[in-house]
Order: C-alpha cells, then sequence, then structure tokens
C-alpha cells in the first residue's frame, strides 16, 4: 500500500479515534507501505503549520516510521532531511516546508 499524509496524519495526531484506528490498522496489516518524500514534506507542513508542532514532535515521529520494518522511503534522503530539522533548517525545499 501506498500511504498519503492522511493516512500518516491521522496516527501522529490522534484526533479523530475512529480514524487513528483506521489508519493505524492499515499500516500494521500492510505487508509494505511506501511513503513517497513529497508525502513526508506535506506531513511536515501540516504538522508544523496546522498543529503548530515544534521541531523535535514533528521528528519523532518521523524517525518511529523510518524504523517500522514494513515502511519503504528513500532513506537516506529523509534521514538528511531529519538532519537539516534538527540543526535548525528546513525538511524539505519547499518555500512553505520547515
Amino acid at each position: 500500500m501506498t500511504a498519503d499524509t492522511n493516512v500518516l496524519l491521522r496516527t501522529i495526531v490522534d484526533d479523530d479515534e475512529a480514524q487513528t484506528t483506521r489508519a493505524v490498522d492499515l499500516l500494521e496489516t500492510a505487508d509494505m507501505v511506501a511513503v513517497s518524500l513529497q508525502t513526508l514534506c506535506e506531513l511536515v507542513w501540516v504538522l508544523r503549520s496546522r498543529y503548530g508542532a515544534d521541531r523535535a514532535d514533528i521528528a519523532a515521529p518521523l524517525r518511529t516510521l523510518l524504523n517500522t520494518s514494513n515502511v519503504v522511503v528513500n532513506r537516506p534522503a529523509a534521514e538528511a532531511g531529519l538532519s537539516l530539522l534538527d540543526a535548525g533548517g528546513r525538511f524539505c525545499r519547499w518555500r512553505h516546508c520547515i
């Protein structure tokens, strides 16, 4: 399966019990979960702009996602983004992304 921003967001913010349960079930039961870099960038942007999350509160769930055995992502690029985020830079190169 390919996870979009909304599926990942539901598992992180847990703001709707039914949607969170469904998203977690989808991710846990999938043999493989593909996550695009665009999805990660959108996730970072939504967490920051809509939920006011700080860098540490954004980095932690991203690291958990990267360390999940069934998740497939461009790890070098995602880890580079996390390093930049940790250093106070932008996770991605979009103008509105942190």
